[in-house]
């Protein structure tokens, strides 16, 4: 085994301030008394109070919740059901390109994919909302959840399907069953990491949201140019909670659910 030298150690801790120690720094900040905030004027939680105040950010926050949970959901089931034709569906005609058009906005720049679904939206005189949002946020992220799902369904023992088969269940069954409970942490990594991506997203919001629908990284990204207020250093502490809280409770319910699945594996070999 390699040993924890002084190195390792220095590059680990470089790493991780690199990463968080300007999150840290946020979240200090977001807690002091002075408007200006490179100047600490003491301890006070009353920009948080002014939050709560703002209409404009909550609008935008329950926007961006709103469109973050749909977007995430739709993916989670479309690429469960991309990933699985992928890895289950053999060499059946047009795989290439639908392999091609399912890995596509991995590699696409968003703001192709943003002005491309702009001009779809203006095409079919769909008007931008909502709904448009959703849409795009979908059809972006759909595609990572099918690259995690269909690595956890590469390394799938088939036999469980088969032996349920045999015991009389349907395809639909048997896949309800065995294989949607086995492959349900990747579908829930997915549906974070989906969740996540639409949080974060402001390019191709910006191409496909409407007057009436700003994201919250729409609306930071305005506010911002016009200078960083204590505000927004209270709102950026408060998503850093809610996605660290979402994190944890998704750690736990997959470790859960991996510990039973090998508590049941483990039955079913003593029976």
């Amino acid at each position: 085994m390699r040993r924890f030298t002084w190195f390792n150690a220095t590059a680990l801790t470089l790493g991780f301030a690199f990463l968080y120690l300007p999150m840290l720094i946020l979240i200090i900040y977001s807690f002091n008394e002075s408007r200006l905030v490179t100047v600490w004027a003491g301890f006070s939680t009353k920009w948080y109070g002014e939050l709560l105040q703002n209409q404009a950010f909550l609008n935008a926050a329950w926007v961006t919740l709103k469109v973050a949970v749909i977007s995430s959901s739709l993916a989670a089931v479309l690429g469960t059901m991309a990933a699985y034709a992928m890895v289950r569906g053999g060499r059946f005609r047009g795989r290439t390109l639908f392999s091609g058009m399912i890995y596509a906005p991995l590699v696409m720049p968003e703001v192709i994919t943003g002005l491309s679904l702009l001009l779809l939206f203006i095409a079919i005189g769909m008007d931008r909302g909502v709904t448009t949002i959703v849409l795009a946020h979908t059809t972006f992220s759909m595609c990572y959840v099918s690259v995690v799902v269909s690595s956890r369904l590469a390394t799938f023992d088939r036999s469980l399907e088969e032996a349920a088969l045999d015991l009389g269940c349907t395809p639909f069954d048997a896949f309800r069953s065995v294989t949607l409970p086995i492959i349900a942490p990747a579908v829930v990594s997915g549906w974070l990491l989906a969740f996540t991506l639409s949080l974060d997203d402001l390019v191709i919001a910006s191409f496909t949201s409407g007057p009436s629908s700003t994201t919250l990284p729409i609306k930071i990204y305005s506010a911002v140019r016009l200078g960083v207020s204590p505000e927004i250093n209270a709102l950026s502490t408060i998503m850093i909670l809610i996605v660290t809280v979402g994190v944890i409770a998704a750690s736990l319910v997959s470790k859960r659910s991996i510990a039973l699945q090998k508590a049941d594996e483990q039955k079913a070999l003593q029976q």
